[in-house]
This record gives C-alpha cells, sequence and structure tokens, in this order.
C-alpha cells in the first residue's frame, strides 16, 4: 500500500492567504539545555491544508467538530485540470462528467500545484467557479479539494463556498498535488477536532490502489515525504 501526502507542509514562511501570516513556532525547551525537546505552536485555522465548515460562511451551520469525518473520506478522483488559467467552469468540469459520481470525493489539480508553499501569496490563483460548484452540487458529490488556499478567488458574496456548503459538500483546501498522477484513490484529510471553530488545520494523504488494506500487511511504505521540494 502507498500513501502519498497530498498535505501543504507548516512552518513559519508557508504562504498565507493574502499574506495574513499567523504562524509562530517558538522553542520551549531545547535539548542541549532541558535534555528534552518542546515547542508551542501558532496557527490560523486556515493555515496551511485545512477544512472549511458550513459555519465558515453560513449563519447557521455546522462547525469543523460537528462535521462527520465520513465526509473526508473515502473514493476519490484527481482530475487534471492544469488547462484552466483563471478558473474552473462547469465545462472543464464536464470533460470527466462520466467519471463524477454521487458520493465520490472530487480534488481538483491546477498550476496552482507549481508553486512553491512557501511564496508570497498569489492572487492570480485558478478557482472554482460558481458555475463549476454548481455542477457539483448537482453531481451530489461527498468533498471537494483544490491545490491552493482558496477555492475561490474574491468573488462577491462568495457563491463558490456558498453553493457547495448549503450542499453540505465538505470544502478542502491547501492541497498539493504536483507529484499525483490523475485517477482514483482512496483520500483521507482529518481536521483537528476544534470545537466550535469554522475551520481546521488537516492532514491528507492519498492511498494507491483506492482501497484501504482489510488484512493485516507488511508496514506499509509511504512515499518521502520532502517540504522543501513541493
Amino acid at each position: 500500500m502507498n500513501i502519498i501526502d497530498i498535505s501543504w507542509p507548516i512552518a513559519e514562511k508557508t504562504t498565507a492567504y493574502k499574506n495574513r501570516s499567523v504562524i509562530a513556532i517558538q522553542e520551549t525547551k531545547q535539548f542541549e539545555v532541558d535534555n528534552v525537546r518542546e515547542t508551542v505552536i501558532t496557527l490560523g485555522s486556515h493555515s496551511g491544508t485545512h477544512i472549511d465548515a458550513p459555519s465558515h460562511f453560513l449563519r447557521d451551520g455546522a462547525t469543523i467538530s460537528d462535521i462527520s469525518l465520513a465526509t473526508v473520506m473515502g473514493t476519490c478522483i484527481v482530475l487534471d485540470l492544469t488547462h484552466c488559467e483563471t478558473s474552473i467552469t462547469r465545462e472543464d468540469l464536464l470533460s470527466y462528467d462520466s467519471l463524477i459520481s454521487p458520493g465520490i470525493i472530487v480534488l481538483l489539480r491546477t498550476r496552482n500545484s507549481d508553486l512553491s508553499p512557501y511564496d508570497t501569496f498569489n492572487s492570480h490563483f485558478i478557482a472554482l467557479a460558481e458555475c463549476g460548484a454548481l455542477y457539483c452540487v448537482e453531481k451530489e458529490i461527498k468533498a471537494i479539494g483544490i491545490d491552493y488556499l482558496g477555492i475561490e478567488n474574491s468573488q462577491p458574496g462568495h457563491p463558490t463556498h456558498k453553493s457547495l456548503l448549503n450542499a453540505n459538500i465538505t470544502v478542502i483546501e491547501g492541497l498539493r498535488l504536483k507529484h499525483v498522477e490523475s485517477g482514483n484513490y482512496f483520500f483521507i484529510a482529518l481536521p483537528l477536532l476544534m470545537v466550535g471553530l469554522e475551520a481546521a488545520p488537516a492532514r491528507a494523504v492519498l492511498i494507491v490502489n483506492g482501497v484501504l488494506c482489510e488484512h493485516p500487511k507488511p508496514r506499509a511504505q509511504t512515499v518521502p515525504f520532502d517540504p522543501y521540494s513541493r
């Protein structure tokens, strides 16, 4: 079983949405002094790879501690949308219509993944247009993820988010997909159990072959992870 890490690495220099960086990492104990290491970490709820709960944009929406983990686990399809220059539209997704079935998780791989996870924020990132979001609602998908820190780009009224969240489609932002081939996988992205918040950071992985092992196997081989190369 191969596990592919598709998480955005977290460091003080990690790209922040609109450059509003809130990440701070402070050593409180050092091995040379204390014979132990401890660290205090400050993060925003939307730092790096994270899950948006409905309450992010809906007044009475569920919080991150209320959403079912079943919405961020399951069969997924990675779509190659690297040809999109500004946004992902309904027409772009229709090219994959036969592959997008109810209950599936859709991951959007775009030119965003070519950007370094430590670059300054790119305000021209590829986003999902409202018509693309409405198509996903029609297809009754379970969740959708994209390879940048937002799924929409300063759209007045936030129609992409609201269309998805009103339809109980979970939104995963901040994925890293450059090293991932298009196709089917088993997807897992578990948000931290932050009580009452509108979002939470998560660790996201793809499991190759699309299924979890049902019987004991030799220790899983994980694809080597080099955060500075993504």
